[in-house]
C-alpha cells in the first residue's frame, strides 16, 4: 500500500462528548466521519491545557520529556519552548518524502513556528514573539484609563482584573473562517504534487469566550439545556481551590446563564462542524479521500458546567481531559463505523502516523500506535490506566493524576488529594480518598502513578523534602513489588 496522507483537524477546548450520537450538540459531520471511520471514546489528554498538549501530540512524549508545562508564551511561562533533542512527528514525515503544511493554532512554541519543524506555514502573519511581566503591567496600565466596556449578560465577576465575558452573541466571522479558507487553498496544491502529504488545521473554537452566529444559537432551546449532574455539587469534599475558582467566577451566573453558556459552547462546536464539512468536500474534490487519514481531535476539552465550572485548568474533572478523536481511512481502515472503548493517550497519535506512513524509529515515545485498533485488532498488552502531568495553568500547582475505568486518583500537592470511584460514581460527585475501604486501591494507584512518573522521568517524586512529600503514598511505593 502507498504511504497514505493525513489531514489532520485539531480543535480548542472541545469535550469528548459533543461528537456522541447521545450528546445535545449538534456535529453532524463528525459524526459522519464516525460512520465511515473508527470513534476512539475513551481519548485523554496529559494536561487540560493547550500547549502541553498540543506538544504531546506532536512529539508522542508527555511533558516531563517534551518540557512544555504551560503557556509558552506569558510572563508565567515555565518554558518558552520544547526541551533540547526533542522530535515531531513531522520532521520525521518531512525526510520520507511528504509535503506539510501547517495552518491555524500552532502554541507550541513561543520561539519557533511550524516552519522550524518541517511545515509549510499557510499564516504568513504567524507571530512568536513572548510577553514579558513589563509588558502585560503596561498593558494594565493603559487598560485602566479606558472607559469600561458596556456590560453583557455573559460577564463574570473578576474585580480588579480585566474584564472577563464567558458568551455572548455575534455576527462577525470568526478567525477560523479564515484557517478553513487557507486549509481549502491548500489541499489542491498538495494533491497536485504526487507526493503524500499532510495537512494540519488548527482551529481555536471553541475556547471561550463562547460566541457563535445566530443561527447556530438558535438551534439550541435555552429550556431544553439540561445542566450536568454535577452542578449541583457543593465542592465541600473537594480541594479548596476548585470551590474557590466556582464561587469567585462562575457561581454568580446562576443557572440561567450557565444553560445560556452551555447552549453557547455547543453552538460553537456546531459552527466548527460546518467548518470541517467545507474542509472535508475540499478534500472530496482531490480525488483523494480513500488514500488519507483525516483525525478530528481537540487539545482538551472544557468543564462546560460539569462541577458548576467553565473552562479548563487545575480542576482534574474529565471533561477538561476527555477529548474527541475520529478516524476515518476508507483504503486502509477493517469494519468502518466502529468504536473503542480502550484507553487512548494523546501520545499516541505521533508514533501512529509514524507506522501508517511506514517510518521506522528507534526513538522512545510515551504512546503507542492506535494502527492495530484501525485493522480492528486490540494489542495483547494495552494501557489499563492513563496519567495526567500538571504543574498549573498560569498559577503553579503540583497536580497528578491516574484513573483506570474503574477507579481515579489524584494527588493535589497544593490542597488535599481526591479519589472516586467512577463504577459509582461516573461524575465525580463524592470523594472517597478517606474512605478506609478503598486504602489499598489507592495506594496501587500511587504505585502505579510512581512507576509511570519515573519512565517518564516525572520531576514530581524526585525530591523528598518534607514540605512537599504530601501525596498518600510516595514514590517508593514505584520499587515495591505489587500487593
Amino acid at each position: 500500500m502507498s504511504k497514505p496522507n493525513f489531514l489532520i483537524m485539531m480543535t480548542d477546548h472541545q469535550r469528548g462528548d459533543t461528537v456522541c450520537p447521545s450528546d445535545p450538540c449538534i456535529t453532524p459531520n463528525v459524526e459522519g466521519l464516525a460512520e465511515q471511520g473508527v470513534s476512539f471514546t475513551e481519548t485523554y489528554v496529559p494536561m487540560a491545557h493547550c500547549c502541553p498538549s498540543r506538544a504531546t501530540f506532536l512529539s508522542g512524549l508527555y511533558p516531563s520529556r517534551h518540557g512544555v508545562w504551560n503557556n509558552v508564551d506569558n510572563p508565567m511561562a515555565l518554558s518558552r519552548g520544547l526541551a533540547d533533542g526533542v522530535r515531531l512527528f513531522s520532521e520525521d514525515l518531512r525526510d520520507a518524502g511528504y509535503n506539510l503544511a501547517y495552518g491555524g493554532k500552532w502554541h507550541i512554541s513561543a520561539v519557533e513556528g511550524p516552519s522550524d519543524r518541517g511545515w509549510v506555514d499557510l499564516d504568513p502573519d504567524r507571530k512568536q514573539k513572548p510577553q514579558y511581566a513589563a509588558e502585560v503591567w503596561e498593558q494594565l496600565r493603559r487598560a485602566v484609563k479606558q472607559p469600561p466596556p458596556e456590560p453583557r449578560d455573559g460577564d463574570c465577576p473578576m474585580p480588579g482584573y480585566q474584564p472577563h465575558t464567558l458568551y455572548f452573541d455575534s455576527e462577525a466571522p470568526n478567525s477560523d473562517e479564515r484557517v478553513c479558507e487557507r486549509a481549502i487553498e491548500a489541499l489542491p496544491r498538495l494533491a497536485q504534487d504526487g507526493s503524500p502529504w499532510c495537512l494540519f488545521v488548527g482551529f481555536s473554537m471553541p475556547h471561550a469566550p463562547y460566541r457563535a452566529p445566530r443561527k447556530y444559537v438558535d438551534l439550541y432551546d435555552p429550556d431544553g439545556v439540561e445542566l450536568p449532574e454535577s452542578f449541583a455539587d457543593t465542592l465541600e469534599d473537594k480541594p479548596n481551590y476548585y470551590r474557590k475558582l466556582r464561587e469567585m467566577h462562575f457561581a454568580p451566573l446562576g443557572e440561567r446563564k450557565a444553560r445560556e453558556a452551555m447552549r453557547r459552547f455547543w453552538a460553537m462546536c456546531t459552527y466548527l462542524d460546518d467548518l470541517f464539512g467545507r474542509v472535508l468536500s475540499a478534500l472530496e474534490a482531490t480525488g483523494q479521500v480513500d488514500d488519507t487519514v483525516v483525525l478530528y481531535t481537540s487539545d482538551h476539552g472544557d468543564y462546560n458546567g460539569d462541577h458548576g465550572l467553565f473552562h479548563k485548568g487545575v480542576p482534574c474533572f474529565k471533561g477538561a481531559y476527555h477529548v474527541p478523536a475520529v478516524v476515518r481511512w476508507p483504503a486502509g481502515l477493517e469494519g468502518p463505523g466502529r468504536t473503542v472503548d480502550e484507553l487512548v493517550s494523546f501520545a499516541d497519535f505521533a508514533p501512529t502516523f509514524l507506522e501508517l506512513a511506514g517510518v521506522e524509529t528507534d526513538r522512545r515515545f510515551t504512546g503507542k500506535s492506535l494502527a492495530p485498533f484501525l485493522r480492528d485488532e486490540t494489542p495483547a498488552e494495552w494501557r489499563d490506566f492513563i496519567c495526567t502531568q500538571c504543574d498549573g495553568v498560569e498559577n503553579y500547582f503540583t497536580q497528578r493524576s491516574i484513573w483506570t475505568k474503574e477507579y481515579k486518583y489524584t494527588y493535589n500537592g497544593f490542597d488535599f488529594d481526591e479519589f472516586y470511584d467512577l463504577r459509582k460514581d461516573p461524575h465525580e460527585m463524592v470523594n472517597r480518598f478517606d474512605d478506609p475501604h478503598y486504602q489499598e486501591v489507592i495506594r496501587d494507584l500511587c504505585r502505579r502513578m510512581w512507576r509511570f512518573a519515573c519512565e517518564e522521568e516525572d520531576h514530581v517524586g524526585s525530591a523528598h523534602y518534607v514540605t512537599i512529600s504530601t501525596a498518600a503514598w510516595g514514590p517508593l511505593e514505584a520499587f515495591q513489588e505489587d500487593h
